[in-house]
């Protein structure tokens, strides 16, 4: 079974800065496109960051120029680095990625991790 692990969230004022990190685990043979979305009270899901396995890469336009998206393919890992954080990042954050394992190629979920920017 296929495995994604979150960590990094929490309380920060406006203007500071979280570093999430999603580690993937399982019989894992290669991992293609991993991503973030985030989910905000009483909206839609909605994509973050995406890296595909060659690097490229695509944000949200509400993002750009402050969070990067990175990932270390040896630890199966897809950061997700959140500088001048505004209140309306406020959401649970999810990591998505595209797993080919040892039961075949599928999509997964991390369990989300709560972001919170407030004073």
């Amino acid at each position: 079974q296929v495995q994604l692990v979150e960590s990094g969230g929490g309380l920060v004022q406006p203007g500071g800065s979280l570093r999430l990190s999603c580690a993937a685990s399982g019989s894992i043979f290669n991992i293609y496109a991993m991503a973030w979305y985030r989910q905000a009270p009483g909206k839609q899901r909605e994509l973050v960051a995406q890296i595909t396995s060659t690097g490229t890469i695509n944000y949200v336009d509400s993002v750009k120029g402050r969070f990067t998206i990175s990932r270390d393919n040896a630890k199966n890992t897809v950061y997700l680095r959140m500088n001048s954080l505004k209140p309306e990042d406020t959401a649970v954050y999810y990591c998505y990625a595209d797993i080919n394992w040892r039961g075949g190629r599928g999509f997964y979920w991390g369990q989300g991790t709560q972001v919170t920017v407030s004073a």
